[in-house]
């Protein structure tokens, strides 16, 4: 019988994690249409349902400040966005709304986080962050 040597173990699990992190699909079936370059990031998503489910999108931030446009339609459950600024602060946490334009606090340049936090959620997603002057 052939023994495997650990490394091979190890290199095998780390793969596996590797694609397991990579691998979130909540959104999948609804065809998302996400735009992530420097200063802004969007996304929309139509026909969701009952999707309950935590996303991350690093985004480039070359300001301070950002501007979060909502325009949602939710039908069941809620859709939150949270962001954090580069140096890893909260510079915003509001649930998504039909119509909205509003700032995020003052933060600090750099990679900000975005979160998407779906909580049962049915409905057609559609938000934008922007930099803002």
């Amino acid at each position: 019988m052939r023994k495997t040597s650990p490394i091979v173990i190890l290199v095998a699990l780390a793969a596996i994690l590797a694609l397991a992190a990579c691998s979130d699909n909540t959104l999948a079936p609804f065809q998302p249409e996400i735009s992530n370059v420097v200063d802004t990031f969007q996304l929309q998503a139509t026909g969701v349902t009952g999707r309950t489910a935590t996303l991350n999108y690093n985004w480039s931030n070359t300001g301070t400040l950002a501007s979060v446009n909502h325009s949602t339609t939710t039908t069941a459950g809620s859709a939150r966005v949270v962001i954090h600024d580069g140096a890893g602060t909260l510079v915003y946490n509001e649930v998504l709304v039909p119509s909205l334009n509003e700032p995020t606090l003052v933060g600090v340049a750099g990679t900000w986080t975005i979160q998407l936090v779906l909580d049962g959620y049915s409905g057609t997603l559609n938000f934008r962050v922007q930099k803002s002057t």
